[in-house]
């Protein structure tokens, strides 16, 4: 029960660290209140331009990336390794996507998590990243839309999860999954009503 909680207090810790807070300061826009009024890369580049919502990514995905490192070092020295250390480590995924969703920094109100996700898939295995960014490029482009990627990502990560890992971790994705649909509900009332910002606008922005 202990390393449950510890693996979850790091996972929300490392989540509550939000690039769009750094870059906000750094060019004084209040990048959640601003825009989409969301605090990832995608309302960042929005904002400020595709080079400043990189920067936002970056950090977001490789925060999540050093949470399972860090708690795959943990685990190991104790001696705690197979199908035990890999359901803590999607314990830990999914209480980084919950950081960084409602983080303690921001009033409990921050980002979707798709940058957090693919720091996640980065970690655990990189076939499954490698399958999961593909799908999420692959049908962003093709729709022009980024929420409908991050959805098929998802649908990719639950598929690949069940194959590579069993029922349990299976389970943490599916929550996750439905989170990521709860958060996304408003872009997918912007698609239907032709009011969503497509990809490639995003990046034809101008820097300020």
């Amino acid at each position: 029960m202990i390393i449950v909680v510890l693996v979850s207090l790091v996972g929300y810790l490392f989540g509550c660290f939000h690039g769009s807070q750094l870059v906000g300061k750094y060019k004084n826009v209040d990048i959640k209140s601003t825009g989409v009024k969301n605090s990832g890369a995608s309302n960042t580049m929005i904002l400020l331009g595709w080079k400043f919502g990189i920067i936002v990514g970056l950090i977001d995905i490789f925060k999540a990336t050093l949470s399972i490192l860090l708690v795959l070092y943990l685990l190991e020295s104790q001696g705690i390794t197979g199908s035990p250390q890999i359901l803590l480590v999607y314990i830990n995924a999914l209480f980084i996507i919950i950081g960084h969703n409602f983080p303690v920094t921001m009033n409990f109100s921050g980002g979707k998590g798709t940058a957090s996700l693919i720091g996640v898939l980065l970690a655990v295995n990189w076939k499954m990243a490698l399958s999961g960014i593909a799908i999420l490029l692959l049908f962003t482009f093709a729709t022009d839309y980024l929420v409908v990627g991050v959805l098929f990502m998802y649908v990719s990560f639950l598929v690949t999860t069940y194959i590579f890992f069993g029922i349990e971790p299976t389970m943490v994705v599916v929550l996750l999954s439905v989170m990521s649909i709860l958060k996304h509900m408003e872009n997918y009332k912007r698609i239907y009503k032709k009011e969503e910002t497509k990809i490639s606008s995003m990046f034809s922005k101008k820097q300020l």
